[in-house]
């Protein structure tokens, strides 16, 4: 499809963030985004205008976004989409033919499946679809999933018999960052003099404040603690409050190094979501706590691995819980140390590269 340089690629992401859904399918668009756009493609993001949205942050980036109206039927304000599913494909549609001609939609969506796929197969070349839950049909060319799972083919009979598949954590979207900081990583020794607290971009259920009040506890004192939350966060101030209230930690807000803090950190404390593989590919032992049902299947297998301990749901993860979780870890450096190594195992050589390469020729061939 493309010759030398003489035709740009369009590619359009259809992707949202917001306080409640997080910002984790935009974070690993942009890095898709950023290397496309570092190759020569014209890059655009189509998002839906929803509170606590990231349409700055994207164009900040670099990238054009155009977004799609806010929603105002309170009929769909529980699902993912937020608004009914052949109104946001006919918008997304009519978006993409008043811009550049398209020849590549990739979707990071939970509320799109195959039907809205099919209304836009006729308005680009080919699609792609990030997903993780392999729970519904897409209609897609090549389709990517950076878990790792139970199942041999999870996604047998959901996408096209022709649909290049690439999944495992291999193909997890890593910022430059990531692989920069992998390359700086120095061995574990389960000892744990530092600690990172992260619940994502938003921290919908408010685990950051729970946490601290765990890590306010006498026993933890000599420990440095680093903190770091989205610029969405609903609880940002009273987080930066508490932690001007303890002389060890440090409060970060929508920094762009967190990787270099997780090289440095000795263990983390965070939510089971997208970010469960960037902390595994920095061999970083995890206390996880399962903030969204999307995030149960890659959290129990991280604990089944042995890489991280899940402590349970959100709603039922006390402040005592948190508290004994890090005790035993403090007490076994060994077990610490196991779960480092276990960490770092379940991380292949990464295959951004093929990633690129694909979507950027158009080659869907191959599995």
């Amino acid at each position: 499809m493309v010759t030398g340089a003489h035709k740009q690629v369009n590619i359009f992401f259809r992707v949202d963030s917001s306080r409640q859904m997080g910002t984790g399918h935009v974070m690993r668009c942009l890095t898709l985004a950023n290397e496309l756009a570092g190759r020569g493609a014209g890059v655009t993001f189509i998002c839906r205008d929803l509170p606590g949205n990231l349409a700055h942050y994207i164009m900040d980036q670099g990238h054009q976004v155009l977004l799609l109206p806010a929603p105002g039927d309170p009929a769909y304000a529980a699902s993912w989409l937020q608004v009914d599913w052949r109104r946001d494909a006919a918008e997304t549609a009519e978006r993409m033919t008043s811009s550049s001609p398209a020849d590549c939609l990739i979707i990071d969506h939970y509320g799109i499946d195959h039907k809205w796929e099919a209304v836009l197969a006729e308005k680009v070349d080919r699609i792609v679809v990030i997903d993780d839950l392999a729970d519904r049909p897409h209609q897609c060319s090549m389709l990517l999933d950076a878990n790792e799972s139970y199942a041999k083919d999870r996604y047998q009979g959901l996408v096209p018999d022709g649909c290049v598949k690439l999944i495992g954590t291999r193909y997890t979207l890593l910022r430059p960052e990531f692989r920069s900081a992998r390359l700086r990583l120095a061995e574990r020794d389960g000892r744990i003099n530092r600690i990172l607290v992260f619940f994502g971009g938003t921290d919908p259920t408010g685990e950051t404040l729970k946490t601290l009040q765990a890590l306010a506890r006498p026993a933890f004192a000599d420990i440095h603690i680093d903190v770091v939350t989205g610029a969405m966060n609903n609880n940002k101030e009273a987080i930066a409050e508490a932690c001007s209230a303890m002389p060890n930690a440090v409060f970060y807000c929508q920094i762009d190094y967190i990787a270099e803090l997780m090289r440095k950190a000795d263990i983390s404390i965070g939510a089971g979501g997208s970010t469960t593989w960037e902390r595994c590919y920095l061999g970083l032992p995890t206390l996880s706590v399962v903030t969204a049902d999307n995030q149960r299947e890659i959290t129990a297998l991280v604990h089944d691995k042995g890489a991280a301990r899940c402590l349970g749901l959100s709603a039922d993860v006390t402040v005592q819980r948190i508290e004994d979780g890090l005790n035993e870890m403090l007490a076994s450096p060994s077990l610490v140390k196991e779960m480092s190594e276990k960490a770092l195992q379940l991380m292949g050589e990464g295959r951004l590269n093929e990633v690129i390469d694909r979507i950027m020729g158009g080659d869907n061939g191959g599995h």
